[in-house]
């Protein structure tokens, strides 16, 4: 962005500017995508958009990750090789962190479309559900009256996703906040069965979203002030060397953290989580909890690491008093909760804690421990959500804990891959929960941050409370007489599922091959 306005030379005379389109393309194939998904929704007719949107949307992710993995191995951006460089006039990084978190995004990207893509999870399958008429018909109805419109958006806000965290300037950044958030508001509001639930989760996401956004570019003023520029490497620079208008920095670094914190639901800027998670459909929900979340934090990691990186000891005492608050209130608020929605979304609060204790390290180790934690934890998260979609009433998805009472006896199966899905988030040995805190603790601890990671443990024990608590409702406590049916997953959703089920199993036994990779990508931090 600012580096654009650098193709002015101080003759005047206007040069073109230089855009590396191809270590771009992962980016560019995104948005591409949600641009003829556009097209789609004007020219294609309504029976047949979801079977286009869905071969666009997932060949487009595919490709994208393609992409990602080619442009790493061309610019030799991998163990031993270039630790990365700045694209399109210095708007854009492309290093190996930034990859890394681009291609987990891109992964969870696809689950998550999977999951929206599942004709069986549209606002309207209760409806159809409920129509007289034989099952080709009903399924007919379902396809008719799909929002298709879901597919562009989403597609948009997964852009806005990738370019979050690779963004090497605060204006950049900022124009990404605001091409992820806004499809995400629409997003958050078509789930028709609950109407007004849904609503009032929209309208409180896009309130309080743009308030952050405001606070966000209110920060990205005071640093240019104090800097001069909005590049993050020239404001590392200008803190290194001015202390004369040290207020204005330190004011911009609390506006910005302020953004960026709401982003990733960090206490206290958490409120819109639960009432988020609970109103928004599920198959959103899971794409804000995991994809969200990713993006949420390389872009946390990207500013805290490279523009105020030599400011550490400044910034690290308020992130400790955030990180211990997030932890604590997240689990044990989550003790209370008996929606099963609100109760993930609490989780996921206190799980932000987790990660931000590795942010506070400030080492290799911990963004390491970052990428693992949360690469792993979002695979999971969108498994869980994946199971939430199957257990339904008549009206629609069991949201009320009660209603998980004997699920494994009504299905043992689906009680059996969601109690999975909480040990994981409970962090027992051999999952990926384990391993990812492990991870982070560990790199808290060779940082001094000791205190830090004892008030993680006791947060994860009270965690494990409530998620044995559930598991204990579904396998130990009789079944209601009109308890919720268990659908039979479609090839969609049980593939999503599938994924979860892996990744949980394979990165808490054989972590080993992602480990070693998250340390390779953050061997060289970020480049600035």
């Amino acid at each position: 962005m600012t580096g654009l306005l650098a193709a002015t030379t101080t003759s005047g005379t206007i040069h073109a500017p230089s855009i590396e389109y191809s270590q771009l393309a992962p980016m560019l194939v995104v948005f591409g995508a949600a641009v003829a998904g556009v097209l789609v929704e004007a020219f294609v007719p309504r029976p047949l958009r979801r079977g286009v949107h869905l071969v666009l949307a997932l060949g487009a992710l595919v490709a994208a990750f393609i992409f990602t993995i080619v442009v790493a191995a061309t610019h030799k951006l991998y163990a031993g090789g270039s630790p990365g460089h700045v694209a399109a006039m210095g708007a854009v990084a492309v290093d190996r962190p930034t990859l890394f978190i681009q291609g987990t995004i891109l992964v969870l990207a696809f689950a998550s479309v999977l999951l929206i893509g599942d004709s069986s999870n549209s606002p309207f399958a209760a409806q159809a559900a409920a129509t007289p008429g034989s099952a080709e018909e009903r399924e007919g109805l379902v396809a008719g009256i799909f929002h298709t419109e879901i597919f562009p958006l989403t597609m948009f806000a997964i852009g806005g996703m990738l370019l979050f965290p690779a963004a090497n300037d605060l204006l950049t950044m900022f124009v990404a906040l605001e091409v992820l958030s806004l499809p995400l508001y629409l997003l958050c509001g078509l789930a028709r069965r609950r109407r007004l639930l849904s609503h009032e989760a929209a309208m409180k996401y896009f309130l309080l979203g743009a308030f952050s956004s405001a606070f966000f570019l209110f920060g990205v003023a005071m640093l240019y002030g104090f800097a001069g520029s909005v590049s993050l490497s020239a404001i590392a620079t200008a803190a290194s060397t001015d202390t004369a208008n040290s207020t204005l920095l330190f004011a911009g670094i609390a506006l910005v953290g302020l953004g960026l914190l709401f982003k990733i639901g960090a206490v206290p800027f958490h409120g819109w989580k639960p009432d988020v998670y609970q109103g928004a459909p599920t198959p959103v929900t899971a794409l804000m909890a995991s994809c969200t979340v990713v993006s949420g934090f390389g872009a946390l990691l990207r500013v805290f690491y490279v523009a105020f990186g030599n400011l550490g000891w400044d910034w690290r005492p308020a992130l400790w008093v955030i990180a211990i608050l997030t932890m604590v209130v997240g689990a044990v608020v989550a003790v209370t909760q008996t929606d099963v929605k609100r109760l993930l979304a609490y989780s996921s609060i206190a799980h932000a804690g987790f990660v931000l204790t590795a942010v506070i390290a400030t080492s290799t180790a911990g963004l390491a421990g970052s990428l693992f934690y949360l690469a792993s934890y979002g695979l999971t998260t969108i498994g869980a959500f994946g199971v939430i979609t199957l257990v339904r009433d008549p009206g629609g998805e069991a949201g009320h804990l009660s209603r998980w009472a004997g699920l494994g006896r009504r299905s043992p199966l689906a009680a059996g891959v969601f109690a999975l899905f909480l040990l994981a988030f409970a962090g027992i040995p051999l999952t990926s929960g384990f391993i990812g805190k492990f991870a982070v603790f560990q790199a808290a601890i060779a940082a001094g941050e000791t205190p830090l990671v004892i008030v993680g443990v006791v947060a994860s024990a009270i965690a494990g409370f409530f998620y044995v608590r559930v598991i204990v409702l579904m396998f130990f406590s009789d079944p209601i007489p009109d308890g919720p049916e268990v659908v039979v997953p479609s090839v969609f959703t049980g593939t999503a599922i599938g994924l979860g089920v892996v990744a949980t199993i394979v990165l808490g036994i054989v972590p080993e091959p992602v480990l070693s990779l998250a340390s390779h990508a953050a061997n060289q931090l970020f480049v600035g």
